[in-house]
């Protein structure tokens, strides 16, 4: 829960960035703001006593790949920035939600598929909707999206630590 806790912080101040700065500003704050993610969640799993990586479990390392595969799109986001900033907070509110359907499929759970077609619907009316404040529109989709996964993270059972082992093995579900 530690990366969802950690995006929902960073996507939250990125919506009020959204609201004090102009577009290009609030643009940037994105890009920096998302790119804190991972080292905030680092603190946030120490204290929850989480382990948020793992070299010996292939399901770790499968989420891991699933993780650069999303980051290369900031070959598109990049250029997005440099000529058409009010469409970044719709890529990357959408390509860094798109490793949700590879943990549902790790979890063999549905919440993670829930999480990016649920935020990229919502991204995608919230951008059309409010023009003028794509930044803060998309934030909220994204912190909505979060808060509505931990939720269902939170009641749900069982947890993950009993479906996926926490040495080498892939569950037998898994391999077939």
């Amino acid at each position: 829960m530690s990366m969802p806790i950690a995006g929902m912080i960073a996507w939250a101040v990125i919506g009020i960035a959204g609201l004090l700065f102009p577009l290009k500003m609030a643009v940037t704050i994105l890009i920096l703001g998302v790119s804190v993610i991972f080292p905030l969640a680092l603190p946030i799993a120490r204290m929850r006593n989480e382990q948020l990586t793992s070299r010996a479990n292939p399901l770790a390392r499968l989420m891991g790949a699933s993780v650069l595969m999303v980051n290369l799109l900031w070959a598109l986001h990049i250029p997005l920035y440099l000529k058409a900033p009010s469409f970044v907070p719709l890529s990357v509110g959408i390509g860094l939600g798109l490793h949700w359907i590879v943990y549902s499929w790790i979890i063999d759970h549905p919440l993670g598929y829930r999480h990016a077609i649920g935020r990229t619907v919502g991204l995608v009316a919230a951008w059309f909707a409010f023009p003028s404040n794509p930044v803060t529109a998309c934030a909220a989709v994204v912190v909505a999206a979060y808060v509505v996964t931990l939720v269902e993270m939170a009641r749900r059972t069982p947890s993950l630590s009993s479906e996926v082992s926490v040495a080498t093995q892939v569950p037998h579900h898994r391999i077939q």
